[in-house]
């Protein structure tokens, strides 16, 4: 049987006669007969009863009718679904953050726009430094990140430019720094500094130590935490004072005063959207091409 011949036949069914079916699917009477007379041969059994004032449906006939109704209604299901799917409407993205990103205003824009086009589209927000994220994405298990990296993508990886960050001092607002700002990281000397851990982001930590030692600057680092937000909590904790992203003034985190120091604004941290290279997703594309709106 073909589907052609199903569409006719429900036709048929459904307005009582040949002629009226004829008019319906635009197909000429002897023609549409025909294919009734084919579709009964198929099948091995008569499907309708001809009468005077139309057909009248068999036993088989009322059988096919309801099969031949929900096999069309699934067949515009697939077509609908692998539709949604070959055009990125429905599936499923993994996206690695960084926690200090999620409050970044084109970020927020970002996920957000993303759900309202896309929403049926299984968004998972996965907060990851910029080193484990690029773990996963070169594992697989992870479609796309936003991380700190330097101007070339590692092996396998794509990866699109979306703004230049800069390094920003934080301290505590009870500190005498929130009251008399250093100018130059020279002030810093025998300052207190809370910092992270090389393993967590390795490609950040050795930008920021590359950076410090073009300006033989030393941090004299007494406490360590995993990641900035950690770290900026431990600052507000009076704790000791940190060297971050800039972006981390996006995050909502009182105790915490930031300054600017022209040495920090010099250091670009260029933030990156980063995908595996393999990878082959009409979800994915769809992503990349708002965040290239988005970020410009």
């Amino acid at each position: 049987m073909e589907f052609r011949q199903l569409e006719y036949f429900i036709a048929v069914v459904e307005s009582g006669s040949i002629s009226g079916a004829s008019r319906k699917v635009h197909v000429a009477q002897p023609a549409l007969t025909r294919q009734m007379r084919l579709l009964e041969e198929k099948v091995g059994t008569p499907l309708l009863d001809r009468h005077a004032r139309g057909i009248r449906l068999t036993v088989a006939g009322r059988a096919l009718y309801d099969d031949a109704t929900r096999m069309l209604d699934e067949r515009a299901n697939i077509k609908a679904r692998l539709l949604a799917l070959g055009s990125g409407q429905t599936g499923k993205l993994s996206l690695g953050i960084t926690v200090t990103h999620l409050w970044v205003t084109e970020v927020a824009k970002l996920m957000g726009d993303y759900r309202s086009r896309y929403p049926h589209v299984a968004l998972d927000v996965l907060p990851l430094l910029s080193g484990p994220q690029l773990e996963k994405l070169q594992q697989g298990s992870l479609d796309v990140g936003i991380i700190y990296h330097d101007d070339h993508a590692p092996s396998g990886i794509d990866a699109r430019l979306l703004q230049q960050d800069h390094l920003i001092l934080a301290v505590p607002t009870s500190s005498s720094w929130a009251r008399l700002p250093p100018t130059k990281l020279a002030d810093l000397a025998e300052a207190e500094f809370v910092w992270g851990y090389r393993s967590i982001s390795p490609v950040y930590y050795d930008r920021v130590i590359t950076h410090f030692a073009r300006l033989n600057f030393e941090p004299r680092v007494v406490q360590y935490g995993a990641d900035n937000i950690t770290i900026l909590s431990m600052v507000s904790a009076g704790l000791g004072i940190a060297i971050v992203p800039a972006a981390s003034r996006c995050h909502p985190m009182p105790g915490i005063h930031f300054i600017e120091l022209e040495e920090l604004t010099t250091c670009d941290m260029p933030l990156w959207l980063a995908w595996r290279r393999s990878s082959a997703s009409p979800v994915l594309d769809n992503f990349i091409q708002m965040a290239g709106d988005i970020f410009g």
